[in-house]
């Protein structure tokens, strides 16, 4: 509550403004919904309150706009960028990580096993600058920023909704190289582990076919390590987000939590918080409750020990 204080009377003093000590708690009290005459604890619930039953989350000192309103305009743009690269980045994992394993000790997995752990060792925000660098500034191939053309009319034209997909490719292309590399040789082990098991040996001899074998028994069990990965992933892409949005200047969650950051704008920074711990949950709890779905031994209630 003091930083909030001691910001505004800041700006005050940078405006050339006089401020006093009760105008100061009023504008405290309209910024963050809380009486900074109260202990912190109760401040504090009070402000989960006036979240949870009015979906106020407070005004942004910068902005001079309610932190609801900037995050919800905000958070589609967040999540067409960080799902789809999430998505793009599982399913070529799940893909890869299974054709290393099936050939095993070959070329093919010497040299992709070698680019996944190159691709793991380099940091997600050296990508995107490299990325930005030589696909956007030096040959042109993307925008260098922003969520659309600006020239372009909202809404389901195929004008406005190219130029999205254009602006986004390389925030999500980013993303992808985020989620990249360490599920690939994750998959690897999980599907080389199965492959060992004494139940698969009994299917060859019962002359199941292979593909039948692959997609049936080793791939659903090699992917249940990486399935609950996946939606806690959810967490870790969005907060990746805030340097990938920045470097991208893509105004999204990630942009306006860099932007609250660095011009101290405590009510939009704690609003961006509350929404990086709410996905998180949420992508913890749809985890647990769909796991049975994907291992249906989750929700059979027998037990494996005897």
């Amino acid at each position: 509550m003091q930083a909030i204080k001691n910001q505004l009377l800041s700006q005050a003093v940078d405006s050339g403004q006089a401020i006093n000590e009760e105008r100061l708690n009023r504008l405290v009290r309209m910024y963050v919904n809380v009486d900074p005459d109260k202990p912190i604890h109760l401040a504090y619930l009070d402000y989960l309150s006036s979240i949870v039953f009015e979906l106020d989350f407070g005004r942004s000192i910068t902005y001079d706009e309610p932190v609801f309103d900037i995050l919800f305009k905000a958070m589609p743009w967040s999540v067409f960028v960080s799902i789809y690269g999430l998505l793009l980045g599982f399913s070529s994992n799940v893909i890869l990580g299974s054709m290393m394993a099936y050939r095993e000790g070959s070329r093919f997995d010497k040299f992709f096993t070698s680019v996944a752990v190159l691709t793991t060792s380099v940091p997600y925000y050296v990508g995107a600058i490299l990325m930005l660098s030589f696909l956007a500034f030096q040959w042109g191939l993307f925008p260098t920023g922003g969520r659309f053309n600006p020239s372009t009319t909202s809404g389901l034209n195929y004008a406005f909704m190219a130029s999205v997909v254009r602006h986004g490719a390389l925030p999500i292309l980013a993303g992808f190289i985020v989620g990249f590399g360490g599920g690939a040789l994750g998959m690897r082990g999980n599907s080389i582990r199965v492959l060992g098991e004494d139940y698969l040996r009994v299917a060859r001899l019962r002359g199941i076919g292979r593909t039948r074998l692959y997609t049936r028994y080793v791939a659903r069990n090699a992917i249940l390590p990486m399935y609950t990965n996946l939606m806690i992933g959810i967490a870790g892409i969005f907060s990746s987000g805030v340097i990938m949005e920045r470097i991208f200047t893509y105004p999204g969650v990630g942009w306006y939590t860099f932007d609250a950051l660095l011009k101290r704008d405590y009510p939009l920074l704690m609003g961006s918080f509350i929404f990086y711990t709410t996905i998180t949950v949420i992508g913890i709890m749809l985890a647990d409750m769909t796991y049975g779905i994907v291992d249906p031994r989750a929700s059979s209630g027998d037990k494996e020990s005897y």
